[in-house]
């Protein structure tokens, strides 16, 4: 709807139910997965049996809590490092990437931007795919002409990383680009005139204007990385991030210790994601 026109009263009534269904289309399978993270029962579903804890901190079978199932937090433990990494990397490289193409013309500029922006258009399972048959391609060739075994290469935890990588730093380095053009250029070039070098005057400059870009990709880069799924399947060996293992275990038959995992997903997510709303809030508050 457009503010500015005259709107009836049936049209701003059917345009707030509308919004409603959309938001509850939204909410309510979220609220279930939290609500039967605390049912007194084997299985996540109705009926409801009563309050309980068990799915958080049970210590006897069949009722093991998350905090006590070594499987899921040793899962856990696999996502954040992988998320980590992922999104040290993704925010180092999508700032160079962001100096690349906002401060520098070259020939083929607009080729290679296209190329660094294709992995977010790609879908994840043939992203993950193709990372893991050129790679596996690469370990083999090695190895049927050398006889070494780049065990690096194969799926496993550094193959997702690369994987998750490839398309994570596109969306840091749209983030980081998008600060980066509104920066003046003219602050950089004072400092070099009162004595700075080039990287002084970035470091002291450039860099605290990015940074509340830096931190919001970062912790979009994070979140996406931590769930992500299509493209981690495809990468994954032995050592199994929290989604896998959540996806091997729905194959077994669901329990409601994956809805409280999934609560206590919810709860981060919503809680980072606050937090960079606050970033962004900050950084327009300073820019005015």
């Amino acid at each position: 709807m457009i503010p500015s026109l005259p709107q009836s009263k049936f049209s701003t009534r059917l345009y707030a139910a509308y919004i409603t269904l959309f938001f509850l289309y939204l909410g309510a399978p979220l609220i279930v997965v939290g609500v039967f993270a605390f049912n007194d029962s084997l299985f996540p579903s109705m009926p409801w049996n009563g309050f309980t804890l068990d799915w958080f901190i049970g210590t006897e079978a069949p009722r093991v809590g998350v905090f006590n199932d070594s499987q899921l937090l040793e899962s856990i433990g696999f996502s954040a490092f992988v998320a980590v990494c992922v999104t040290t990397l993704a925010v180092f490289v999508g700032t160079c990437n962001a100096f690349l193409f906002e401060r520098h013309s070259f020939p083929g500029k607009n080729i290679l931007y296209m190329f660094a922006l294709m992995p977010l258009v790609i879908p994840g399972v043939i992203l993950g795919i193709s990372i893991l048959i050129f790679t596996n391609s690469i370990a083999n060739g090695v190895e049927d002409s050398f006889g070494w075994d780049f065990e690096f290469l194969r799926p496993g935890l550094f193959i997702v990383i690369m994987g998750q990588f490839a398309f994570v730093t596109t969306i840091t380095t749209l983030v980081i680009s998008a600060r980066l053009r509104k920066f003046d250029n003219s602050l950089e070039e004072a400092a070099l005139n009162l004595g700075a070098t080039k990287w002084e005057a970035v470091q002291t400059i450039t860099l605290p204007f990015l940074k509340p870009a830096m931190i919001g990709a970062g912790i979009i880069s994070f979140l996406m990385s931590f769930e992500n799924f299509n493209t981690t399947l495809m990468l994954v060996g032995s050592d199994s991030p929290l989604t896998i293992t959540m996806f091997d275990r729905l194959k077994q038959g669901s329990t409601p210790a994956l809805n409280a995992v999934s609560l206590m997903l919810m709860v981060v997510s919503g809680a980072l994601a606050l937090f960079a709303v606050f970033v962004q809030r900050d950084k327009n508050n300073n820019d005015s």
